[in-house]
Parts: structure tokens; C-alpha cells; sequence
């Protein structure tokens, strides 16, 4: 069996990973908070964790891992958009609008990541059907002792964890003095994270042991991980801003609500995203979605492709440049694969993959695929990085034959050889890489291929 080693954030080391039972593999994922359409890097993680899917299920098979990522439905900032909504006129209740919403978000969130290639999880649980299960865990840390109900809210008592900071590194005194915590009249300790908080009749809420209201973020990836995974299970992924205090809190409330396990016995997050070497954010004019991108006929493959070009524990930066050079390679990684049955997957590319997700080591192997024609191993190999799948190839098919292109380019040149007048060749090329299309002249002949930006209406008249 393939050996697979995963960088291991709890304990700062590459590892052998072991699954704690070989025939149900179990890996937990954050997922979104559902109030807006995913931004580009929300989709980061949803491509690394695929990608991280398909290995697992490639080695132990696809009958044997268990994927779970949630949708967070219940939130401040679904409440806030649902009620902006209500105020500008829109109709029903504000459960209805919030539910309205939340259904909206959910599809397109589906469309956006079917788009990139991504594998449906094995479980997409929603925290609103969880909040029984998240109430019993609360009334569980009450009961130990690791949280406590004052005015209506419930915290966690972090400093009843030993271990409160072991992921990301911080002792609880430097995070005090470092990081903005909020101070409410409430808490024994500033640091102390709620669990439960009140609602009135305006907002959401659940009936529970502390009054009306409704649960904490950080409760709810511990309460349905319990419930899909159990207390122990194996993999647990999200984004490095997620890894202080999200994941930091999931950690401290499962393992004092459930000490005789382990919670995760590995923790993977990947690095944030940039765009052309600079922070995504709004004020800069660079922060767009992941259908702002599809729109503006950028296909969800090249997206995929971008991103698995960098290492996952590495920032990346989103260019246009990668972009372009992403739609050729798989222009011509199509063009060689079109109409070949796939054979297994290159133990080469495997081998990459099985080394922390070395996702560019595993483009390099494909590449050496290519290059040595052998098209079936890359068609194998590329889907297993859920590239080149026969249903996500429409955008690549030219709609035009263009042979009879480099017929005449072929021709002009040799025209030129004889009469030494260069303009119609150097003319014809502008054209055509005009039009979006890649001109490759050799002692072997003339090659044309649909490049970045294929254009076909532009090739109107040249022949």
C-alpha cells in the first residue's frame, strides 16, 4: 500500500499517516459560513481537501473514507444579511428570509465548487440540524466543570485546559496581551469563549437549559464531528486563519467534553491567497468570487489547475499570467487526452501526491507524461487531481478546425523560402496569435493550437 506522510500542525512534523481504522478513514473539513457567495479564497481549501479525498480514496478506496464538511447556517452575519433584506422591503419573516438565504447560498456555494471539480463530501451536515447535539455537549462541559451559564450565555472556562494553545503556538497570557478578546461583563476571564448566547424575539433561537438562544460558532464543527466521525477520528482541515481561535476552541471543548479521546489525531491547514502578490481585500479592487471569475470566462479547470500549482502549506498568489499559462497547458493536455481511455495512475504522480500533497511535484510528473506521449497515464494520473474529467472539457473544444490554418501558414512560409519575403508569414502568425492561438514553427512543420483567449470569430477571413 501506498505510504502516504502528512504535515501534522499539532505536532509540527511531517508524519507516516495511519489511519486509526483502515476501512473508514475519517477527515472533517470547516466549511462555509453560508451568507454570500465564496470568494477565491474561500475555494482554496475546497480544491486541497479534494484533492486529499481523491488520494485517500485512491489508496484505501473510495468505499472506506469518510468526508465531512459543514455549512454553517446559523450565524450573526446570515442574521444581518437577512434582516437588511427585511428592512429594504423584502417580504416574510425574517426566518423565512434567513431560510430563503441561507438555500440561495447553499446553491450557489454547490455550483461554484462543482465548477473547480470538486467531489460532493461524503456529509455536507448543516449546524441548524445539530443544535440538540450541540446542547448536549454544552450541558456536558457545565457538568465537568470546563463551562459555566452567567446572564443568559455560556462560556468555556479556557483556563480548565491544560493544553490551550498547543495548536497554534500561543501561551493564553500572550493572547490576552496580543490579541483583541471581548470583554463583557459576563466573563471570568477575558480569554473565555462563548458557547451559548441569548436571542430575542427578532432573532433565531432554540430552546435549551440556559433560556432561548442559540450556539457559538466553535461549538457547532465539535458537535457535528462528534456526531458524523465520533470523538476520535483522523483528519481535520481548514485554513490557517481558522487555526487561531476556531480551531483552537474546537480542540479545548471536545477534549474536555470527551477527555478519553483524541479529537483530531492530525491537523492540516492551508495558507491564505493572494492576488498578483497582494492581499485580496475589497479597498484594493482585487477581492472577487469564485463566479466573478467563471463569468468573466475563466474556466473552473484553470482555477483548479492555479491552485495546485502551489504546495498547500504555502501562500499563493492568483496572477493572470498563471491563469493564461494554466488554459494552455490544459488546452494541450485535452487536445492529447481527447477520445484515449485512461490507464491507472502514475505511480510517480502518486508518489508526489502521497508526500504532504506535493500537488507541484505531481504537475511536474504530468508533464513528464506529456512529453513522452503517454496519454493514457495522463489522462489516469491528471484524474486523479480531478483535472482533464471527460464532464469539465466543453470550454476547451475550439468549435473550429484549425489544420487548414496551419496548412496555410505552412505554405506561406515555404512560399518565402523562395522569394525571401517574410511579411505575409510574419502577418498570417499575427493574426492567428491574435486570435488567441499558439504558433509553433519547426524544421518539422507548422503546429497551431488553441491558446489563452481563443477567439474563433477572430480567424475570420484569413484563409
Amino acid at each position: 500500500m501506498v505510504t502516504i506522510r502528512l504535515h501534522n500542525g499539532k505536532t509540527r512534523m511531517k508524519e507516516v499517516f495511519v489511519p486509526i481504522d483502515p476501512m473508514n478513514v475519517r477527515v472533517y473539513v470547516c466549511g462555509p459560513t453560508v451568507y454570500d457567495r465564496a470568494h477565491l479564497g474561500n475555494a482554496r481549501p475546497v480544491v486541497v481537501f479534494d484533492t486529499l479525498f481523491r488520494l485517500l480514496r485512491h489508496v484505501y478506496g473510495a468505499g472506506h473514507v469518510t468526508y465531512v464538511r459543514n455549512f454553517t447556517d446559523v450565524d450573526d452575519k446570515i442574521n444581518a444579511t437577512a434582516l437588511a433584506r427585511k428592512e429594504a422591503g423584502a417580504a416574510g419573516t425574517l426566518e423565512a428570509l434567513i431560510a430563503e438565504r441561507t438555500e440561495e447560498t447553499i446553491r450557489w456555494y454547490h455550483e461554484d465548487m462543482d465548477a473547480l471539480g470538486a467531489l460532493r463530501p461524503t456529509h455536507e451536515p448543516r449546524a441548524t440540524a445539530y443544535v440538540g447535539q450541540m446542547i448536549a455537549m454544552i450541558a456536558e462541559l457545565v457538568a465537568r466543570g470546563h463551562a459555566y451559564a452567567r446572564d443568559g450565555h455560556v462560556l468555556f472556562r479556557v483556563r480548565s485546559f491544560a493544553e490551550y494553545g498547543r495548536l497554534s503556538g500561543r501561551s493564553v497570557d500572550d493572547m490576552i496581551a496580543g490579541a483583541r478578546v471581548e470583554v463583557a461583563p459576563f466573563k471570568e476571564d477575558p480569554m473565555d469563549f462563548v458557547l451559548w448566547k441569548p436571542s430575542d424575539d427578532s432573532l433565531p433561537g432554540w430552546q435549551s437549559p440556559w433560556g432561548r438562544g442559540r450556539p457559538g460558532w466553535h461549538i457547532e464543527c465539535s458537535a457535528m464531528s462528534l456526531a458524523l466521525l465520533g470523538a476520535s477520528f483522523d483528519i481535520h482541515g481548514g485554513g490557517i486563519d481558522l487555526q487561531f481561535p476556531h480551531h483552537e476552541n474546537e480542540v479545548a471543548q471536545s477534549c474536555c467534553a470527551h477527555p478519553e479521546a483524541e479529537f483530531a489525531r492530525v491537523w492540516m491547514h492551508n495558507e491564505m491567497l493572494q492576488v498578483e502578490g497582494k492581499k485580496m481585500s475589497k479597498s484594493l479592487g482585487n477581492f472577487f468570487t469564485v463566479r466573478d471569475l467563471l463569468g468573466q470566462g475563466v474556466p473552473g479547470e484553470v482555477i483548479r489547475l492555479v491552485f495546485l500549482g502551489t504546495h498547500y502549506g504555502r501562500p499563493m498568489d492568483w496572477t493572470a499570467e498563471k491563469a493564461g499559462q494554466a488554459e494552455a497547458t490544459l488546452r494541450k493536455w485535452r487536445a492529447m487526452v481527447a477520445g484515449v481511455q485512461p490507464s491507472a495512475p502514475s505511480g510517480a504522480v502518486v508518489a508526489a501526491l502521497a508526500d504532504d500533497l506535493n500537488t507541484a511535484g505531481a504537475i511536474a510528473e504530468l508533464h513528464a507524461l506529456a512529453a513522452a506521449g503517454d496519454a493514457a497515464g495522463l489522462k489516469a494520473s491528471a484524474g486523479l487531481m480531478g483535472l482533464l474529467q471527460d464532464d469539465m472539457g466543453g470550454w476547451a473544444e475550439a468549435g473550429v478546425d484549425l489544420a487548414p490554418y496551419a496548412a496555410r501558414l505552412a505554405a506561406l512560409r515555404a512560399a518565402a523560402m523562395e522569394t525571401k519575403d517574410f511579411a505575409p508569414v510574419d502577418a498570417m502568425k499575427a493574426a492567428l496569435l491574435a486570435a488567441g492561438v499558439e504558433v509553433r514553427m519547426s524544421k518539422a512543420g507548422v503546429e497551431v493550437l488553441p491558446g489563452p483567449g481563443f477567439d474563433a470569430a477572430k480567424l475570420e477571413g484569413l484563409l
